[in-house]
C-alpha cells in the first residue's frame, strides 16, 4: 500500500478517534457532576460511576478513541496524526455546549486552538525512537509512587480551591497518572516479545493501579463542572508526561538544538496559556455541585 493510500485511511481514522475520545469524556462528565458525595469525592465515587450505563458507554468510547488513534499512528507520521488527535478538544467544547445547552464563545475556540497548537508543537519537537524501552521494577515503583503521592496531596487540597482551579489541579494530577500508566504500559508491551503470558507482572499491576487512581482524579476534575478546562489540561498533561518519561527514563532523549528547546518551551507556554484561558471562562455545567452540602442533598 502506498503512502497516499495509507494516508487516505489513517487521517479519517484519527479524526474519528479524536471525536470518540471527546464524546466519551463528555458523556462521563455528565454522570460525574451528578454523582452524590463530597465536592472532591473518594474511591466509592468510582464504584457509583461504574454502575451508570452512560458513564460506562463513555468509558468504552474513550478506549475506542485511544485505539483508533494508535491505529492511525501505525499508518501515518506523528506530525500528521497528532494535530488531528488534539482536535478532540474542539470536539469536546462543542459537545459540552450541546449537552449543557450553552453557546460556544469565541474566547473558548481561541483558547482551545492555543492548547492544540502548543501541544502539537511540543510533541513534534521531541525525538521519537523505535527502540524497545526497558525499566527496572525499582525505578517503576519510584515513578508510580512519586506520582501517586503528589496526586494524593493535590486530591486532599483540591476541595479548598475554586471550581476552575480545582478542575485544572485534579486534571493535572490525573493526567500525570495517566501519562505514567502509558509509560509503564509501553515497557510492559515491549517486553512481551510476542509472549503474552509476560503481561502478568508487577509492572502490569502497577500500571493498572496508577490508571485507576488517575481515573478517580480525572472524574473529580470533570465533577467541578469546568469540563473544557479539565479536558484541555488532561489532553496536555497525559502525553507530555509520557514524552518526559521517555526522554528521562527510557533513553529516548530530548531536543538537542538550542532553537528546538526554546521552541518547545514556547509551545508549552502557549498550551498552558490556552488552558488557563479555558479555566477563566465563566460557563460551568449547571448540574455541578456548588458545595459539599448541596452535593449530599442533591
Amino acid at each position: 500500500m502506498g503512502v497516499v493510500e495509507t494516508m487516505l485511511w489513517a487521517v479519517p481514522v484519527a479524526v474519528v478517534g479524536a471525536f470518540s475520545l471527546a464524546l466519551g469524556s463528555a458523556l462521563q462528565e455528565r454522570d460525574a457532576v451528578r454523582a452524590p458525595g463530597e465536592r472532591v469525592a473518594h474511591a466509592p465515587f468510582l464504584l457509583h460511576l461504574f454502575g451508570r450505563p452512560r458513564w460506562l458507554a463513555g468509558g468504552a468510547l474513550v478506549v475506542l478513541g485511544a485505539g483508533l488513534h494508535l491505529t492511525a499512528l501505525s499508518g501515518a507520521p506523528l506530525t500528521v496524526i497528532q494535530p488531528l488527535g488534539v482536535t478532540g478538544l474542539l470536539f469536546a467544547i462543542v459537545l459540552w455546549s450541546a449537552f449543557t445547552h450553552r453557546a460556544v464563545s469565541i474566547h473558548q475556540i481561541v483558547a482551545g486552538i492555543a492548547v492544540m497548537s502548543g501541544l502539537t508543537g511540543v510533541l513534534w519537537l521531541f525525538p521519537h525512537v523505535d527502540d524497545a524501552p526497558v525499566m527496572d521494577t525499582g525505578t517503576a515503583l519510584l515513578l508510580a509512587g512519586s506520582v501517586t503521592c503528589a496526586g494524593v496531596l493535590l486530591h486532599l487540597a483540591a476541595r479548598w480551591f475554586p471550581g476552575s482551579v480545582r478542575a485544572i489541579v485534579l486534571a493535572l494530577a490525573g493526567g500525570a497518572a495517566m501519562g505514567t500508566t502509558s509509560g509503564l504500559a509501553r515497557v510492559v508491551l515491549a517486553g512481551t516479545n510476542g509472549d503474552w503470558s509476560r503481561l502478568i507482572s508487577w509492572l502490569t499491576l502497577l500500571a493498572a493501579g496508577t490508571a485507576v487512581f488517575g481515573a478517580l482524579l480525572v472524574q473529580n476534575a470533570y465533577r467541578s463542572g469546568h469540563f473544557a478546562a479539565a479536558y484541555a489540561t488532561l489532553l496536555v498533561t497525559d502525553p507530555v508526561v509520557g514524552v518526559g518519561i521517555g526522554a528521562v527514563m527510557l533513553g529516548e532523549g530530548a531536543p538537542e538544538a538550542p532553537l528546538a528547546r526554546i521552541s518547545a518551551l514556547l509551545f508549552a507556554l502557549l498550551a498552558i496559556a490556552g488552558t488557563f484561558g479555558l479555566a477563566r471562562n465563566r460557563d460551568r455545567n449547571p448540574e455541578a455541585a456548588a458545595s459539599p452540602r448541596s452535593a449530599r442533598t442533591r
